[in-house]
């Protein structure tokens, strides 16, 4: 087995109701960036950085009203730390101009070092679709579009591309991202089209709702993927340690979501992860009540848990 990766949530910067703690309803920027301090000198490799632009009304019991957008959140965060890797977890392709947003990712690679993944996927909320123009029954071709954008954009020294939503010709962008051949990309979802983009484009996959006994039957699907083999050895299978417990697309709660916090069953979680083969822990912090008691949480996770697995 390969050793295990750890990436950590960002708490404060949304207020999701299965999972959140009880200070995080009154966080402010700075609890934010104090945390990030904190894990920037431990062992963690990413921090996860959540995104929506709107929350229709309809959806704010189920989701909370409260996100960050990941790539200004991002920066921030990069800004604020010296080593730890930015993970959006996710963001949401479609939205985005493929060029601003391969400029602007280039950018923080640039002055932050290298240290930006593009976790992405093509979306679910059809509402905020539509606050923003995007066609919503056009997300996955236009997010296979704007991935092969983003390419070109970070490693050709004469992007040029000619597809149905994006065409450009005779332009430069400069600086270009410093990890090569650029920054990774891990793909967002459950269904096979994900695991299906994920092996064709991404460096990664991020799973959302599968449980760890599915995850192997799902990892064969992926390797069995063109594509799939020539990065097999640098594929990331990023799995989060929470259980929610809610529906998908309503984010309805079915159960109380599970996030442990004590060691026995964290060690037994992650081994179980491990050899179900998840290659990076995606970790929670838990429900505590304080945000000093979390801080403490995490200097207890990075000293007694992370070294049991690197």
């Amino acid at each position: 087995m390969k050793p295990l990766k750890f990436a950590l949530a960002t708490p404060g910067l949304l207020n999701y109701p299965a999972a959140m703690a009880p200070w995080e309803k009154t966080a402010k920027g700075g609890e934010v960036l104090r945390f990030a301090k904190a894990a920037d000198k431990q062992k963690w490799q990413w921090l996860t950085v959540p995104e929506h632009v709107f929350m229709p009304e309809d959806m704010c019991e189920m989701m909370g009203s409260r996100f960050p957008e990941g790539v200004a959140a991002c920066a921030v965060l990069a800004g604020a730390t010296e080593r730890i890797h930015l993970l959006t977890y996710v963001l949401v392709l479609p939205y985005r101009n493929p060029l601003m947003l391969a400029k602007q990712i280039a950018s923080i690679e640039f002055i932050a070092g290298g240290r930006f993944t593009l976790g992405t996927a093509p979306g679910h909320l059809e509402k905020e679709f539509d606050a923003l123009n995007i066609p919503f029954k056009a997300r996955g071709k236009i997010t296979d579009e704007y991935l092969q954008v983003l390419k070109e954009c970070w490693t050709s020294d004469r992007p040029k591309y000619s597809g149905y939503y994006t065409q450009f010709d005779h332009i430069v962008m400069d600086p270009k991202p410093v990890q090569k051949p650029h920054p990774p990309i891990f793909i967002g979802g459950n269904t096979k089209v994900a695991m299906r983009r994920a092996a064709e484009h991404g460096d990664g996959w991020i799973p959302w709702l599968i449980t760890r006994d599915k995850l192997a039957e799902c990892i064969k699907y992926l390797q069995d993927q063109p594509g799939f083999e020539e990065k097999k050895d640098r594929f990331e299978i990023v799995m989060p340690t929470t259980e929610y417990q809610v529906e998908d697309y309503s984010h309805k709660e079915t159960a109380d979501t599970r996030i442990e916090s004590g060691r026995d069953e964290i060690m037994r979680d992650l081994e179980l992860l491990q050899k179900a083969g998840a290659t990076v822990a995606q970790v929670m912090p838990p429900r505590v009540e304080s945000f000093e008691q979390c801080l403490d949480w995490l200097a207890w996770f990075d000293e007694d848990v992370i070294p049991n697995f690197i």
